[in-house]
């Protein structure tokens, strides 16, 4: 039986990571959506890219959604399973084309925070889960893509704490820090799709989704956002097919694309 219904908005946010691969890359996918996404596009558009699981499994055939990046089912079938430090070495030798990254927080420029909320350092209100490999993806791969909900207390106009560089202060500053990763070329969220301004490297919408407006977009964020000249794109949604493949084929049991009731 065909599920009508239209994407909610875990899988809309899915789908629109899955299109920001290209076939033949080589990607670094965490757990969560960026893992559905790689899933999917494997699935759909882009059927020779290598999937790199921070655990070290490299391309498993597909079975089970993983539960995580180190669950068993990243390394059914692996052609080859790395130790972590192999795996992230994958980064510093420039073979990852793709990379994605969460955030608790994120500013106009693309830095993230992921160790602590409020305070400094030594005397914060919330520990959060810290770096893990995030600052070594942040600063090696080739580009990076940001994903997570959007509202003004994690769209920030400076972090807390920076667990994850992205453009630092805008202009050049990355480059002048010698990372020689490429930096956040998009950030995906429950509005829409993000790029960042060439000169100023501050964050700009480059699509909404249906139904979000550029003054609800702005709302939702705690600094000014970039908006494109003319009128802005609305982003494609999935077809009817891409959301039968996500539900009965890459998540058939909503473990990261169902919303909480």
């Amino acid at each position: 039986m065909t599920d009508n219904r239209p994407a909610n908005p875990l899988e809309m946010i899915a789908y629109v990571l899955s299109q920001q691969i290209q076939d033949g890359e080589v990607v670094y996918i965490g757990t969560g959506l960026p893992m559905v996404a790689g899933i999917l596009a494997k699935k759909t558009h882009a059927p020779n890219i290598t999937l790199v699981y921070e655990s070290g499994a490299q391309n498993p055939m597909l079975g089970d959604m993983p539960w995580s990046v180190g669950g068993p089912a990243t390394w059914r079938k692996s052609p080859m399973i790395l130790e972590m430090a192999y795996s992230f070495g994958q980064l510093y030798n420039g073979y990852v084309d793709k990379a994605f990254l969460g955030y608790a927080q994120i500013d106009m420029y693309g830095n993230v925070n992921t160790h602590m909320i409020g305070g400094d350092f030594h005397n914060y209100k919330n520990r959060l889960t810290g770096s893990g490999g995030n600052n070594d993806l942040s600063s090696l791969a080739s580009h990076l893509i940001l994903v997570g909900l959007q509202n003004p207390q994690k769209f920030v106009k400076q972090c807390d704490f920076i667990t994850s560089p992205g453009f630092l202060t805008g202009g050049n500053s990355r480059k002048e820090a010698g990372l020689v990763g490429g930096g956040p070329m998009a950030v995906i969220t429950s509005a829409g799709v993000y790029d960042f301004e060439p000169v100023s490297k501050r964050m700009r919408i480059k699509s909404l989704h249906p139904g979000v407006s550029p003054e609800l977009a702005q709302l939702a964020s705690g600094f000014e956002l970039l908006r494109p000249e003319g009128e802005i794109p609305v982003t494609p949604v999935p077809t009817k097919e891409i959301i039968e493949i996500l539900r009965r084929e890459v998540d058939p049991r909503g473990i990261f694309t169902s919303m909480p009731s």
